[in-house]
């Protein structure tokens, strides 16, 4: 089973930056380079939300749009980790963010629904403060 374990949340000021870590590992007859990988967030009394994914080469991104111009996804296959940068924080960026895997491509279907996603990890809370 594919184990992953986010790092990087905090408590920030608004205006600031966070670099989210997402580390892989448990990989039996596929390798990391074979999943989609992506963001959730999902604050107190919200829905689990999507915010990014990347494809396994890394080539292509989706972002959620109200995101997409402070948030960057990226991924390093070598070391089987998953990375957000979030710049210019805001309040309503405040939640627990969680990284995912799939082995269906972010091109096919939905990427936001969570339902295709089969591995999470334990999340990492941001706070951010005005």
């Amino acid at each position: 089973q594919v184990h992953l374990v986010e790092t990087g949340g905090a408590s920030v000021q608004a205006g600031g930056s966070l670099r989210l870590s997402c580390a892989a590992s448990g990989f039996t007859h596929n390798r990391y380079d074979d999943y989609c990988m992506a963001w959730f967030r999902q604050a107190p009394g919200n829905e689990r939300e999507a915010v990014a994914a990347i494809t396994g080469g890394g080539g292509a991104k989706y972002y959620l749009p109200s995101v997409a111009d402070r948030f960057t996804i990226s991924r390093d296959n070598a070391n089987n980790t998953l990375y957000l940068e979030i710049t210019s924080l805001k309040p309503e960026d405040t939640a627990v963010y969680y990284c995912a895997s799939s082995r269906q491509p972010p091109y096919i279907g939905d990427w936001s629904d969570p339902t295709r996603y089969n591995n999470w990890g334990q999340g990492t809370q941001v706070t951010v403060s005005s």
